[in-house]
């Protein structure tokens, strides 16, 4: 045994529960945990997990969380791992222990004290939050789709937005439904589709004095084009369907300060918008930052060896959003993806497993299958074998949709099996059938 003491099994604690999080620690208990060969623990600040690139679906009102979120205590108990509910805010290396603050309920008061946690083998796996650069007004006047309840929040005032200019027995004022979103990102550019999709839904539910028409979405982007991270082609098809639906495009739009009411760039320009949302960029979470001494980014994350161990000590590991990894062949780290964080659970879950057998540890290598964007009803656009460097298959339509839900369908199979995924599909084409279109409430 590499690390566990000689009298115990090793204790793997994975801390934090989105993609690749959750896939790992499920993987670790059905090979480990139900046979008594280690005792691994998922530690999150939630109870609850939902797939990270389904949140702006979430903020429009066209997906229901609570109809496709994963009850990490359910997942433990059938997948063979301890859930443990609390956020990480401390790291002991010496004593091998994690720290985890104290979980308040609404009313603020303690109902889980601040605990420590054993590890062999500690996995960060925390993702990434939205980073405002310091720019004036973002913290105050924008909203945020980083978590489950931002995104909740956000569907909230747009329906409230609604009513009040629905029954505010008045016309519309100029400005007063109009949505602005800071970033041309995949989450901003896949938002703004959402919403445009339901100003029509909205208005077809009943709620008619507000006309599609009444709403103005605005993408604005520091870089010169949307989807500045992706291939050309990509973007200049996402910019034309966009185009389409009538959302406006500001590149080459360094934006320097957010008010209440608009928000102002470099170049002067004042766009006004009552709903203003920030999808400009991330960095891992603030605790991270040189945390117990470990190597870390001007962006939080951890710095880590083509084995995904940390830098600085081989029992620790980072994946997804929150880690530093180079992209071997690519002159950057491995991009922020799902497909990213879906590969390094896998690739450290080897790694342990050959660890804890005496064997030799696998290194990781990135393999990009391509992008995909969906615009909704309307369209979705992608490219295949996205290799920068070699070039890429352009895809669009009737088939990038099918792969983009394939994705979803994919990281669902990793965490409940086949059968079960058929399952739940049957009774999500079921719920269509009888549910809005839109979550109304």
């Amino acid at each position: 045994m590499a690390t566990a003491s000689e009298n115990t099994i090793p204790k793997i604690v994975v801390v934090g529960g989105g993609a690749g999080g959750l896939e790992l620690v499920t993987k670790l208990g059905k090979k480990l945990g139900k046979k008594g060969k280690a005792e691994v623990t998922l530690v999150d600040s939630t109870h609850t997990h939902i797939w990270k690139p389904l949140l702006h679906e979430v903020a429009a009102g066209t997906l229901d969380s609570h109809e496709d979120e994963i009850e990490y205590l359910s997942q433990a108990m059938c997948s063979g791992f301890r859930f443990r509910l609390g956020r990480m805010n401390g790291l002991d290396r010496d004593n091998k222990q994690i720290t985890v603050s104290p979980t308040l309920n609404d009313a603020g008061v303690e109902i889980i004290p601040s605990r420590t946690f054993d590890y062999d083998y500690l996995v960060i796996a925390v993702g990434s939050v939205s980073h405002d650069f310091g720019i004036k007004g973002v913290a105050e006047n924008c909203m945020f789709l980083d978590t489950t309840n931002q995104a909740e929040s956000f569907q909230s005032q747009l329906l409230e937005t609604y009513l009040r200019a629905h029954t505010q027995g008045r016309p519309i004022q100029d400005g007063q439904l109009d949505i602005a979103i800071v970033g041309a990102g995949a989450t901003g550019v896949e938002l703004s589709a959402q919403l445009h999709e339901v100003s029509h839904l909205l208005t077809a539910y009943g709620l008619d004095e507000v006309k599609p028409t009444d709403v103005k979405i605005s993408i604005i982007e520091a870089a010169n084009r949307v989807l500045p991270g992706l291939p050309e082609n990509l973007s200049e098809a996402t910019a034309k369907e966009l185009s389409k639906l009538g959302v406006s495009l500001f590149t080459n739009e360094r934006v320097v300060e957010i008010t209440d009411t608009e928000i102002r760039t470099e170049s002067g320009k004042n766009i006004q918008a009552a709903i203003k949302v920030w999808a400009a960029g991330i960095k891992a979470p603030d605790f991270l930052k040189d945390i117990a001494g470990l190597e870390t980014n001007w962006m939080n994350q951890l710095i880590v060896k083509q084995t995904l161990q940390t830098s600085l000590d081989d029992d620790i590991y980072a994946i997804g959003d929150c880690c530093a990894c180079k992209w071997i062949g690519e002159d950057q780290n491995v991009p922020p993806r799902a497909q990213a964080a879906h590969q390094m659970a896998s690739s450290v879950y080897k790694s342990i497993i050959n660890r804890m057998n005496d064997k030799p540890i696998p290194e990781y290598h990135y393999h990009d299958y391509g992008s995909l964007v969906s615009l909704g009803r309307y369209s979705t656009v992608g490219n295949m074998m996205g290799n920068l460097s070699k070039g890429s298959l352009m895809i669009e339509g009737f088939m990038a949709r099918i792969m983009y839900l394939s994705l979803y369908k994919m990281h669902q199979v990793a965490l409940f099996g086949l059968f079960r995924v058929g399952m739940l599909s049957l009774s999500h084409l079921f719920r269509r059938s009888v549910h809005p279109k839109i979550k109304l409430h």
